[in-house]
């Protein structure tokens, strides 16, 4: 049976693939407890136990289309969904007073203004990426920059399994946003997005970005510097998902207590400057 006391899970988009790992990483934790799994109104999943879902035994809990009932019994809300749903449960999140752990990418600058507003109220961690991993090549990446002039062009390559919706990677922005810190200056002001045609030369002191998309691949980063006569590259590669949702976990419990406030993994890892 379930220790009651552990703090209280829900996921939200329990259907998908991350959804799913997700669930199993907070079944297989005895640090937690999965309190609730919500899915889109009209999914087929809706009013089932999650374990049938998922092919085993009843689990007790029943999926559901209502998120705010789901937050309400939970301490925590782990969302890896779309940025409109994602909005949405950072208002309901906030209401309940639950965690909100966000791995969802592709946020628009309105939709991170409506999440820091939520997080006026609760504790927020939004990263994405919640690896370690990649997490410490964050790090790398913000000292290497610093340490390296404008003869060192900066590029940041991803690479993605065929389904991914948004691009670069919001792995790709958090490194090419701590490269840019390291050379002290804004991401806006110096990134290179997209190259095609005659482009003439590449611009002194900008930061690339280059996407590529194929088969399964999890997620592959790496962050180039190059200059006339070496390269230096720093890399992270993810060999499962697994990683991601440990992270996540890790993140909705170090948030509980914690006051209202937008963090990241940085902050639940203890690598803050």
């Amino acid at each position: 049976m379930t220790d009651q006391s552990l703090p209280g899970i829900v996921i939200t988009g329990g259907s998908g693939r991350m959804g799913q790992m997700l669930i199993r990483t907070v079944l297989d934790s005895d640090a937690a407890r999965l309190a609730g799994v919500v899915e889109r109104q009209g999914h087929d999943w809706v009013g089932r136990d999650i374990g049938t879902c998922l092919g085993g035994a009843p689990l007790g809990v029943t999926v559901t289309d209502d998120p705010l009932e789901a937050f309400a019994k939970a301490q925590a809300v782990i969302d890896f969904t779309a940025p409109a749903a994602t909005v949405e449960f950072a208002a309901l999140a906030a209401q309940a007073r639950a965690t909100h752990v966000i791995g969802t990418t592709g946020l628009a600058p309105e939709d991170l203004e409506k999440i820091a507003a939520a997080a006026r109220h609760a504790t927020v961690v939004r990263a994405g990426n919640m690896s370690l991993g990649v997490n410490l090549l964050v790090q790398l990446t913000k000292r290497v920059a610093a340490a390296l002039d404008e003869d060192f062009d900066i590029e940041v390559i991803e690479y993605h399994h065929n389904r991914k919706v948004d691009a670069p990677s919001g792995t790709a922005l958090m490194l090419g946003e701590a490269a840019a810190e390291g050379r002290g200056v804004a991401l806006d002001d110096v990134a290179d997005r997209g190259r095609d045609g005659i482009t003439g030369a590449r611009k002194r002191g900008d930061i690339g970005f280059a996407a590529i998309r194929g088969g399964g691949i999890v997620g592959e980063h790496d962050v180039l510097f190059a200059s006339e006569a070496e390269r230096i590259v720093l890399r992270h590669v993810a060999e499962d998902r697994s990683v991601f949702a440990r992270g996540a976990l890790k993140a909705a419990l170090w948030g509980q207590g914690k006051g209202p406030g937008e963090y990241d993994m940085l902050d639940v890892l203890g690598l803050k400057d």
